[in-house]
């Protein structure tokens, strides 16, 4: 366990990564799903206000800016028309069971239900932006994912005493965050597919034929 108020640092460090992708979005090189990034401002913000209330410390201060950087993320996506991901029916879909999960998160009784249905809105949150890192990586910027890995990994450092209503969010954000940097950095689409790297002219990418066995 390291000092509790490193959560501040990894908060910095977190917050830091997020506004180099708002700027990346109003320079219109990155291009955020506005459902992903819509609903990854309103969860956290609620959570934190949750953990507020529960007592859970310090390790909130990761929670509030996990939600905070996706609203000004959000509010570049709008300065700029060419800031945007076109949003498809699968979008829609996952943002409507995203806000299902927190209805049920906000109406339960139950601690286990509400952080369960919490953590399920959050994910259903995020998964249009994994599909699109997987079809489109150079459509993302991988900086705010590696710097709020960080910031998940620091806050779960700085815990004293692990129930999952510290722990859970942290954990998953750390995976969530690492399946991105994978699809992202790595252009893990793009290989699975095939596909040489698009060029910066414009032109459409190419598709590698895969050549069967004893074939020139």
């Amino acid at each position: 366990m390291i000092n509790p108020n490193f959560v501040f640092l990894g908060a910095a460090i977190g917050l830091s990564g997020t506004l180099l992708y708002a700027r990346d979005t109003f320079r219109g090189d990155t291009h955020p799903n506005r459902v992903t990034w819509l609903l990854w401002t309103i969860s956290p913000l609620l959570a934190f206000s949750a953990e507020v209330r529960q007592g859970v410390g310090l390790q909130s201060v990761m929670t509030f800016v996990i939600g905070f950087g996706p609203l000004i993320v959000l509010i570049a996506s709008f300065a700029n028309p060419f800031g945007m991901w076109k949003i498809g029916p699968f979008d829609i879909a996952c943002g409507l069971v995203s806000v299902a999960g927190l209805v049920l998160w906000l109406v339960t009784s139950n601690n286990t239900v509400a952080l369960g249905a919490f953590m399920a809105a959050d994910a259903f949150a995020g998964l249009p932006t994994i599909v699109k890192a997987y079809k489109a990586p150079e459509t993302e910027s991988v900086n705010t994912y590696l710097t709020t890995f960080i910031n998940a990994a620091i806050t779960l450092a700085t815990v004293t005493v692990w129930t999952s209503a510290e722990i859970a969010f942290p954990i998953q954000i750390l995976i969530f965050n690492t399946v991105l940097i994978v699809l992202i950095a790595g252009r893990l689409g793009p290989r699975l597919r095939h596909e040489l790297p698009p060029d910066p002219f414009g032109s459409p990418p190419v598709t590698t034929p895969i050549r069967s066995a004893g074939q020139p």
